[in-house]
């Protein structure tokens, strides 16, 4: 039978370093439905995820938030370490903690707080409800609850919350579960149900909104103990021996060791202790882009392997380094090696769309780590403000300069701590939403992706790839620009941008 375009082997062996705009899948033959595929993986030897999707340890990408959602979604989150060891691992309880419709990090004001304070709070986050206390922190005595219908007609946005809240509170005991929770609601036709304990101070929120949207998550990624997953990154330096030890405590699933270049003593180490001390825990290790890095942290005991050292959006590390590797000859050429070690592989960077993605696992990847894609959600860390008329949020590399202020130079190995090499930029991204949204869009899409490519799941299209079962072929930079957008004046992007036209 007569095959058009190349083998993946084929397509590589020239040796020059291909990215994932340098090549397309052929179609094979679709006969099943795109809601008949399946996109369970593994993201380490252990931890299988319903979704290939995962968020990166970046402090402007994931924290509790964005983590519980990819969790939830199917996927899992990697909380970064750009912060306090007790900071690190109060965000994995927050995820450990999780139950569905139970928000236990709910903004709250105190009575002294003025109208004006709640229009903020309202524009910036969108809540509909803010919980008083006496002292307006979350762990305070609850005195009251304030929402649209009690200021949207209050002329004086300088009055005092205690002039305007509402104090007559329907709330439940600590304890109460969810589905009495919804009855509470249901039964008072409240929009927000304030949950205290025995002393009355606020302990967490539960709102129908959220009730609707968290009903069923069919797909969440739980250990054993029915719990959420989640990752953490730490370094490769000393003082996070104690980090992790924290970690470990807080319930962590899976620990990514944070390194530029992961090819080092320094990790080898670190996985070697990791594994002698914690070995329930599984390790996720890199970054790296040859075999050879790969055969040297799968031998010091990796349970997964991260594959990217530059392809990032906001990563200059091969223009500054003059090192990296084009990343989908890093994923094709590691991944092919590890399989063969029964390791599975991370695809971190450049998959900034889900033709990206797509291709990644085409290449062999078993999941992807974006920052970029995630970045702007309503999820992620930070506030949003405007920026020439748009709503935007901040996005750095960890190699940014800003970032490594903040400390994010662990990762890379200075000999002198007062001369920082950046290898990231900072930028700005236009809101996009909610994850919750986001993430199920990337999942469908990728269905269809798998369906066009004739492959049910990604174990069938990863043995098609051992077998030359799928076929690619080399785009021409004019095939490049022909194969997206082109010839309009003006186009909306979906989840880019917020929806806006783009100019």
């Amino acid at each position: 039978m007569h095959s058009d375009g190349q083998t993946a082997s084929v397509l590589f062996e020239r040796g020059d370093g291909l990215t994932y705009n340098d090549f397309i899948v052929l179609p094979g033959h679709i006969d099943f439905a795109a809601t008949d595929v399946g996109l369970s993986t593994y993201i380490t030897r252990r931890i299988a995820l319903k979704n290939p999707i995962c968020s990166s340890p970046m402090d402007t990408v994931t924290e509790n938030k964005m983590a519980i959602g990819m969790a939830l979604l199917g996927g899992i989150g990697i909380v970064h370490y750009n912060n306090t060891p007790e900071a690190q691992v109060e965000e994995v309880r927050k995820v450990k903690r999780f139950e569905n419709g139970f928000i236990t990090d709910p903004v709250v004001l105190g009575p002294k707080n003025a109208i004006a304070d709640v229009d903020l709070i309202f524009q910036e986050q969108g809540f509909s409800g803010i919980p008083i206390t006496e002292d307006g922190t979350i762990e305070g005595k609850l005195v009251g609850i304030v929402t649209n219908r009690d200021v949207d007609f209050e002329p004086d946005r300088s009055h005092l919350l205690e002039e305007v809240m509402v104090t007559d509170l329907v709330t439940a005991p600590e304890g109460v579960t969810l589905n009495e929770a919804n009855k509470i609601l249901r039964q008072s036709k409240k929009g927000k149900l304030p949950i205290i304990n025995e002393k009355g101070c606020l302990v967490s929120l539960v709102s129908r909104t959220d009730l609707k949207k968290n009903r069923d998550f069919p797909e969440a990624s739980k250990d054993e103990s029915k719990q959420l997953r989640v990752g953490a990154a730490i370094s490769t330096q000393q003082a996070d021996r104690e980090r992790l030890a924290g970690l470990v405590e807080a319930g962590v699933d899976l620990v990514v060791i944070d390194a530029a270049q992961g090819d080092s003593v320094f990790q080898v180490e670190m996985i070697e202790e990791i594994k002698k001390n914690y070995p329930a825990v599984d390790v996720l290790a890199g970054n790296v882009v040859t075999t050879n890095q790969c055969e040297n942290l799968i031998d010091a005991g990796a349970d997964g392997i991260r594959i990217g050292m530059g392809p990032g959006s906001i990563c200059i590390t091969q223009d500054t380094m003059a090192v990296g590797r084009a990343q989908a000859t890093a994923v094709y050429q590691c991944a092919r090696y590890c399989r063969t070690r029964g390791i599975p592989v991370v695809a971190d960077g450049g998959i900034n769309n889900t033709g990206a993605l797509g291709k990644a696992l085409a290449l062999g990847a078993n999941v992807g780590m974006m920052g970029s894609m995630f970045a702007g959600t309503q999820e992620t860390p930070g506030d949003y403000f405007y920026k020439d008329g748009m709503r935007v949020k901040k996005y750095r590399g960890m190699a940014s300069v800003e970032a490594m202020e903040r400390g994010g130079g662990k990762r890379y190995m200075y000999s002198n701590r007062n001369i920082k090499v950046a290898q990231g930029v900072s930028g700005l991204v236009v809101d996009k939403g909610s994850a919750y949204d986001l993430v199920p869009y990337l999942v469908q899409s990728l269905r269809q992706s798998f369906q066009d490519m004739g492959h049910r799941t990604i174990e069938d299209l990863h043995l098609a790839l051992e077998n030359d079962g799928i076929r690619f072929e080399r785009r021409s930079p004019s095939a490049q620009r022909e194969g997206g957008v082109h010839g309009l004046m003006a186009y909306d992007e979906p989840f880019r941008e917020g929806g806006r036209e783009r100019q």
